[in-house]
């Protein structure tokens, strides 16, 4: 006889903080296991599968939120790379081809290989928001000595013409 396995249910805030049954989960350990291992099944319900054991998670919108970004600048303040942080201090590089303004003008980009998307969170786009330009109704990335064009899938909120104070 087969026995079924345990079940365990979290819910992700949209700050990207998880939750066991009110009480927020702050091991960075097991945070990291979490959006390492989490995956979308079949039926699109989240699920992270640890020593037999079935986690269902769920979230508003996506359950991966970057919180912070660590940024890498060149000497003249450009910058040149960016790490993206989620709950835990699990990270990964930013793809800037894959970062977009999706509904109600949030930011996201692509984690995982791929895989799944992320939203940023407050603190992470305004890290971001110094590098973003727009030009003639576009909005880019600059990042590397380039321009890289941040996709548009909901409507795009005004960018500031002026830079953020400090950054030129």
């Amino acid at each position: 006889m087969t026995v079924p396995p345990r079940e365990y249910h979290y819910r992700v805030d949209r700050e990207g903080r998880l939750f066991h049954e009110g009480s927020e989960i702050l091991d960075p350990v097991v945070l990291r296991f979490f959006w390492r291992t989490l995956r979308r099944t079949e039926e699109g319900r989240w699920l992270s599968v640890c020593q037999g054991e079935w986690n269902w998670v769920e979230a508003e919108e996506t359950p991966f939120v970057v919180q912070r970004l660590r940024l890498s600048l060149d000497g003249a303040g450009r910058l040149v790379a960016a790490e993206l942080v989620l709950p835990g201090d699990y990270r990964e590089p930013l793809d800037p081809a894959s970062l977009a303004v999706g509904p109600g003008g949030l930011l996201t980009c692509a984690i995982r290989s791929g895989s799944y998307r992320a939203r940023l969170g407050r603190r992470a786009a305004l890290q971001l928001a110094p590098y973003l330009v727009e030009r003639d109704r576009a909005v880019f990335l600059s990042l590397g000595g380039r321009l890289h064009p941040v996709t548009a899938t909901g409507p795009i909120p005004k960018i500031a013409d002026e830079p953020a104070p400090g950054f030129s």
